[in-house]
Order: structure tokens, then C-alpha cells, then sequence
């Protein structure tokens, strides 16, 4: 098992578009056992302490194995929708682990 947390900034005048591409995207996690975990937004009374700005949302996912994470990632039906995520977010990085 694999976890995938990432932060994705948005920006703020594309958050519809932001919203529209994971609508699209997110049911195709199933296809490869992938499970959203958690999904969150977090606001400036929530964070403690931060280098840079909030991000608009913090996913955490689990894929059995990497196979299928990379999998995901290049899904036909996922890559029609990847230029509603080019055109929303500003920026994201993502962080990949093990259960320990």
C-alpha cells in the first residue's frame, strides 16, 4: 500500500474549473483501487504554522502499489480532463509514503 498526500493551490478565480476536474476525475480512483481518504480544506484559523500560503486542499490517497498509482496517472478517460487542472491550479506538490 502506498499514500499520495497532496497540496494543490488554486487559483482563486478558477476554483468552478478546479471543482469541475475532480468531479471528472476522482470516480476513476476506483478503477485502480485508488481511495480518497481524506479531502480537505483547510482555512488560516486551522494551520499553526506555514512557509507559504494555505493551500486550497489537502488530499490523501492510498493505492494498493505504485503500479496502479502511475496507472491512474496516465488513464485515458483521467488525461481528457487534465486541462481543467492546467488551467485551475497554481501550483501543488505531492508527497508519496508508506504505512509504518
Amino acid at each position: 500500500m502506498i499514500y499520495i498526500t497532496m497540496m494543490i493551490f488554486v487559483k482563486e478565480e478558477k476554483i468552478t474549473t478546479f471543482h469541475e476536474f475532480e468531479y471528472s476525475v476522482l470516480p476513476i480512483l476506483e478503477n485502480y483501487e485508488g481511495k480518497l481518504i481524506y479531502r480537505i480544506r483547510p482555512n488560516t484559523d486551522s494551520i499553526v504554522y506555514n512557509e507559504k500560503e494555505v493551500p486550497y486542499e489537502i488530499h490523501f490517497l492510498s493505492f494498493p502499489n505504485e503500479e496502479a498509482f502511475i496507472a491512474f496517472g496516465k488513464d485515458e478517460k483521467r488525461k481528457q480532463f487534465m486541462h481543467l487542472k492546467e488551467s485551475s491550479i497554481q501550483s501543488n506538490f505531492l508527497v508519496k509514503g508508506q504505512k509504518i
